[in-house]
């Protein structure tokens, strides 16, 4: 399985890389952000520890220009996200490259539930690894991280999936026939955009994926924990409970790219769409953006 993943660089205008392979682990909380800002702090702590030294070294300061991360620096990411000098809105964007999409960045919003300025805010975070990350320590090291990461923080729903990583959906500045096409082939693959959509996803699921996190509400809604066993009787999926009431589902042993022109859709996946579908997120409205209808048509792609 290490070696079907295809290798991916999207290009901006000028040549520089806007998006490229790897692996992306998101979660996504319905609470306020005081709730939980000090799990993310420390799971981001279990993030540096896990990824090479140094490999996080820039972050965009409040004035818009690029700082790099120095001992002052991440002081200042510190004080930011535990206590942000406003209460609204506000992110956190840790990245490897001042000038392109690299191979690890770390992706914060917080958003405040109610806010009248936003459809239906959700905070999440997202953490990022290049495909020779899972290649070399194997698919069983990067589970038992994402568990590691996920430990405190009190989501509804989260995933671990092979991914465009591309900061801030910059994706969407490289040429879309290209990333149109490798998403229409390459059905495990993730184009996340976490700035975007925890803006406007409130409690919905966002499909299955490799390794898919359920907490509550979500989790009720889809019967529990013995339900989602009865939904899922097949040898390569396991059902894991975890504290305060949330579980893990493992479709594979290993994150699947899903090449349509190679295979079917595994059947796991089909069936976690199915039991999903009347949660998973939609935009709604008469007069759709292109974008939105695209955003729905290929969020029901395993149904």
């Amino acid at each position: 399985m290490k070696d079907a993943f295809p290798t991916i660089r999207l290009q901006g205008r000028g040549g520089w890389v806007a998006g490229r392979d790897g692996i992306v682990i998101s979660f996504f909380f319905h609470d306020h952000p005081e709730a939980f800002a000090d799990a993310v702090w420390r799971a981001l702590q279990t993030y540096l520890q896990a990824i090479p030294r140094g490999s996080l070294g820039w972050y965009p300061s409040e004035e818009g220009e690029l700082d790099p991360l120095d001992e002052k620096g991440w002081e200042h990411i510190r004080k930011y996200l535990l206590d942000p000098p406003w209460k609204g809105v506000w992110s956190v964007e840790l990245m490897e490259s001042p000038s392109e999409a690299g191979s690890y960045h770390f992706e914060y919003y917080a958003r405040r539930l109610g806010d009248p300025i936003l459809e239906d805010p959700i905070s999440s975070v997202s953490f990022t690894f290049p495909t020779e990350y899972v290649k070399e320590h194997g698919a069983s090291h990067l589970q038992a991280l994402a568990l590691q990461l996920s430990h405190e923080l009190p989501f509804n729903f989260g995933y671990a999936s092979f991914a465009i990583v591309s900061p801030q959906g910059l994706f969407s500045s490289a040429n879309w026939n290209i990333t149109e096409s490798l998403l229409a082939r390459y059905l495990g693959l993730d184009a996340y955009n976490n700035r975007e959509l925890s803006a406007v996803i409130g409690t919905h699921a966002l499909g299955p994926h490799w390794l898919t996190f359920l907490g509550q509400p979500l989790l009720g809604q889809l019967g529990g924990i013995d339900a989602l066993r009865d939904a899922l009787p097949f040898p390569e999926v396991s059902v894991l409970p975890m504290d305060g009431d949330r579980v893990l589902v493992a479709l594979d042993e290993w994150p699947d790219p899903i090449d349509t022109q190679k295979q079917a859709i595994p059947p796991q996946y089909r069936a976690l769409a199915r039991r999903m579908e009347p949660f998973l997120f939609q935009y709604e409205g008469e007069e759709l953006l292109p974008y939105q209808h695209d955003t729905n048509r290929w969020l029901r792609r395993f149904l």
